[in-house]
């Protein structure tokens, strides 16, 4: 039986961007199940309040959207009893990895030359549209996963905003979330107290200067522009999200039935 969560979010301090999606509206009128799907940053530096609270949401399965390089850069999730840990990275360490390699350790020409004139935006808006394209496979395992057993679920990358943020639309999509709703719970993640915590080389005078951070402030951003671009991928590339649903994830329209059962009320 569902833990039921207390409508108030908690505080952790450890883990960012954490979230009930739960209440959010379908276009039939049903919401989505409190205390089923969760969202946030990664786990590794969770404390032993934090894994006590986590643990008593009752959760099933964690997915971990985060690549090698990302678990080398902050660490693994912590361990939770009787949870199961499934790491699904949504992008490749190569991919990027002298972009971010200079984002963290640039200096302001180089910022500049990576991220100036809309171009950190643009790179944002494409990588969106990549997993939307390429990591159908991932996407399905979740789906049918949820279908089949594996809720409650906690879904997170390592800001809980891009690739969690995406793999929570694609859920609420199959779940006939309003299209307005998943970019609204979306947006949250630009809260003061969600947002990930930029690393940088350097001092803090040289470091995190106003350019500097206006600079990076679209890689850290959660933008409607971006989740747009991904429902705009499935519309190009499937022609809808049924089709997308059906022929790109394989989601048959008994294991949806299936989801929304478990997901909705």
């Amino acid at each position: 039986m569902t833990q039921q969560v207390p409508s108030t979010e908690p505080e952790l301090a450890g883990v960012r961007n954490f979230r009930d999606v739960g209440g959010l509206p379908t276009v039939d009128g049903r919401r989505v199940r409190h205390g089923v799907l969760f969202r946030s940053g990664h786990l590794a530096h969770a404390t032993e309040d934090d894994a006590s609270f986590l643990t008593s949401l009752g959760l099933h399965t964690i997915f971990d959207f985060r690549n090698a390089a990302d678990q080398k850069l902050e660490g693994s999730d912590v361990e939770l009893p009787g949870v199961r840990n499934v790491n699904l990275p949504l992008s490749d360490p190569a991919d990027g990895a002298e972009f971010w390699k200079m984002v963290r350790d640039g200096d302001l020409d180089q910022l500049r030359g990576i991220l100036s004139d809309g171009k950190g935006a643009a790179r944002m808006v494409a990588s969106y549209r990549t997993i939307v394209k390429e990591r159908t496979a991932e996407h399905s395992r979740v789906l049918g996963a949820l279908a089949e057993d594996s809720v409650p679920a906690l879904m997170h990358c390592a800001a809980g905003k891009d690739r969690a943020g995406i793999s929570i639309a694609v859920t609420l999509l199959a779940l006939g979330v309003e299209r307005e709703a998943i970019i609204a719970d979306y947006l949250e993640s630009n809260a003061k107290h969600r947002r990930y915590k930029v690393r940088r080389s350097g001092s803090a005078e040289t470091a995190y200067t106003p350019e500097v951070m206006e600079l990076l402030s679209p890689l850290f951003d959660a933008r409607a522009e971006y989740l747009q671009a991904a429902f705009e991928t499935i519309e190009q590339t499937w022609g809808g999200v049924d089709p997308y649903l059906e022929q790109g994830l394989g989601l048959t329209p008994a294991a949806r039935d299936r989801l929304r059962e478990r997901l909705l009320d």
